[in-house]
């Protein structure tokens, strides 16, 4: 049973509240690879997401809900990401990044076409939230 919700759950990951017309990820895979209510902060749960893109790998601008803070370190590859009206950066293998709660993340991608690229994102989240990535409508 806890297999299963968490299948759902991961499946659900890339494309809440996705639209019809709404963009859908290219050669993008999202996992849950790690979750843990925090035992000194009542309500709140790490929780760490393995991106994985392929070659010209991208996910669709989205948001995350308002109570996460995210950390991100890229783990393969180089990363493409753009976060609220700031500049698009390009991240490498053991670079990373944050995100505020409430940021739009306009541009997640493989910075490449011909190589695959991984990055771990670690959310500090409300432990009852399930839907951690929302797409721009």
């Amino acid at each position: 049973m806890k297999r299963m919700i968490l299948s759902l759950l991961v499946a659900s990951l890339p494309f809440a509240g996705v639209h019809a017309e709404a963009p859908k990820a290219k050669n993008a895979r999202v996992t849950l690879v790690y979750q843990h209510e925090l035992p000194n902060v009542p309500g709140k749960s790490l929780k760490g997401v393995l991106v994985e893109y392929g070659p010209g790998g991208f996910s669709p601008g989205h948001t995350h809900p308002k109570s996460a803070f995210i950390y991100a370190t890229v783990l393969e590859g180089a990363i493409r990401s753009q976060v609220n009206d700031g500049p698009e950066t390009i991240y490498k293998a053991g670079q990373n990044f944050s995100e505020m709660p409430g940021d739009r993340h306009g541009v997640s991608a493989n910075a490449s076409t011909t190589e695959p690229a991984k990055l771990l994102a670690v959310f500090v989240v409300d432990t009852n939230e399930k839907e951690l990535t929302t797409p721009f409508e």
